[in-house]
């Protein structure tokens, strides 16, 4: 059958794939709307293998939380170029995915690609944009449960940030989201000392020696120099030891216990492209 500019166009409103695209996939489907579009899917995928040495180092990170604000989830969908993190329908297609993820809250990004959108499922969704932009994309996805989530969004999706506190309300809430900008901001590796990983304490104490030795200590005192230098890491490093940003005269247990007795942070995710 011929192809018309009308059935072009509908297919290219559909998917957003390019004119040229559209028409070949109308042309090798003998018009099935349907055949066209899983056409412009595996062109999709295709797209995606033909680019996968590509870097990905932009993209749009989407934070949300559940109404009860006990859930809270992190998408990340990188791209290649600005281009596309800037476009709309983008930005719109990563919180569809966000939705989706916040709704079905998967354990893992697997189960996450199977979960439902409006259209289909988050796999077909991605697959879309892939055929829509024509750039390697990587889905990135986590989550946190708490009594209170509390999330941000850094300035032009460049970052999100999830932090659970101990206890609900609104009063926690608020505060959740100053320590989730504290988070964006002071990039903490960890709630606290206990969790910081044991590889990450062995290269602080080891640079914390050859530093000392260095600077011509007694090698029997760069032991207890570097273990100074490591309780220094963790004041920095550590989220609830970190210096408030919004009143450096406490740390963050400080704050929170001043607007609860008790609060504390149970646990936070931080998603950043690049």
């Amino acid at each position: 059958m011929s192809v018309t500019a009308a059935d072009i166009k509908k297919l290219r409103d559909m998917t957003g794939a390019g004119m040229m695209d559209c028409k070949k996939a109308l042309n090798e489907s003998a018009g099935d709307f349907d055949k066209a579009i899983e056409v412009l899917r595996l062109k999709g995928q295709k797209v995606s293998a033909k680019r996968a040495e590509n870097e990905a180092n932009e993209g749009a990170v989407i934070a949300l939380v559940s109404e009860d604000k006990t859930r809270g989830v992190i998408v990340k969908l990188s791209s290649e170029t600005d281009f596309v993190s800037k476009n709309q329908g983008f930005v719109d297609g990563v919180n569809a995915i966000a939705e989706a993820a916040l709704k079905t809250f998967p354990a893992s990004k697997e189960e996450l690609m199977e979960a439902a959108t409006a259209t289909g499922t988050v796999a077909s969704a991605l697959n879309d944009l892939v055929t829509k932009f024509t750039e390697k994309m990587e889905l990135s996805y986590e989550r946190l449960e708490a009594a209170v989530v509390a999330p941000y969004i850094h300035m032009g999706n460049k970052a999100g940030v999830i932090v659970g506190l101990s206890a609900a309300g609104d009063a926690a809430y608020e505060a959740g989201r100053d320590v989730a900008m504290q988070v964006a901001a002071m990039k903490p590796v960890a709630v606290d000392k206990d969790g910081v990983d044991q590889s990450i304490i062995d290269k602080e104490i080891e640079i914390g020696i050859e530093l000392a030795r260095k600077e011509g200590k007694p090698e029997n005192l760069l032991d207890k120099i570097a273990k100074g230098k490591l309780n220094k890491f963790f004041k920095d490093n550590t989220l609830l030891n970190q210096a408030f940003v919004k009143d450096s005269k406490q740390n963050i247990a400080g704050y929170l216990n001043s607007v609860e007795k008790g609060l504390t942070v149970t646990d936070f995710k931080h998603v950043t492209l690049g």
